[in-house]
């Protein structure tokens, strides 16, 4: 999500804070550094800037952080504020279809060594990452072609196997709207 809302914010020269997951930030401290270049304030969250981060905090200090949490911040903020707009970058429809850009990436540098997929493998989130690299394959699908696709998920929160579909929140602190989604039971 970073990159493109931080290249963008900075070619209209708009501000933009980015709640990233905790965990991700420790993880992946490089893309932090990209977007940093770019002009973005780069937050781990869960944070102190939120009430709702300030209390995750508070009742677990050492907490690694979740994409909910972080979309919790960032609406929360978004909303406190009247020169504050919130823009989702996973989840929703249109990230979707945003990130099928990764998989006619994908067929492009197949296409160029002169292969055909048989097999895409992804991880499954909320399901862009995956979406976006499966859907572009498609149409080679109907078309007759043998392509095995396997969505991968966290064994943390298995929304496919183990979840049920249902009316949830987008988020931790449940103040963006409910969707239908995959969410997890944890009663199983």
């Amino acid at each position: 999500m970073g990159f493109r809302f931080v290249f963008a914010c900075n070619r209209f020269g708009l501000d933009l804070r980015v709640f990233m997951v905790k965990i991700s930030l420790e993880q992946k401290p490089l893309r932090s550094v990209l977007m940093k270049l770019y002009g973005a304030e780069v937050v781990a969250s869960p944070s102190l800037l939120t009430s709702f981060g300030r209390k995750v905090l508070e009742k677990e200090p050492d907490c690694i952080g979740s994409l909910g949490i972080a979309i919790s911040e960032a609406v929360e903020e978004a909303a406190s504020r009247k020169d504050t707009n919130y823009a989702l970058g996973s989840v929703l429809n249109h990230v979707l279809l945003h990130q099928t850009v990764i998989g006619l990436e994908a067929k492009r540098q197949l296409e160029a060594a002169n292969e055909k997929a048989d097999l895409i493998i992804g991880c499954h989130g909320g399901g862009s990452n995956f979406g976006g690299l499966a859907i572009p394959f498609i149409r080679d699908i109907i078309e007759g072609e043998k392509i095995e696709a396997i969505a991968v998920e966290p064994t943390s929160c298995p929304t496919l196997t183990k979840g049920i579909y249902a009316y949830d929140y987008g988020d931790t602190a449940g103040i963006t709207p409910i969707m239908k989604m995959f969410t997890p039971d944890f009663d199983t």
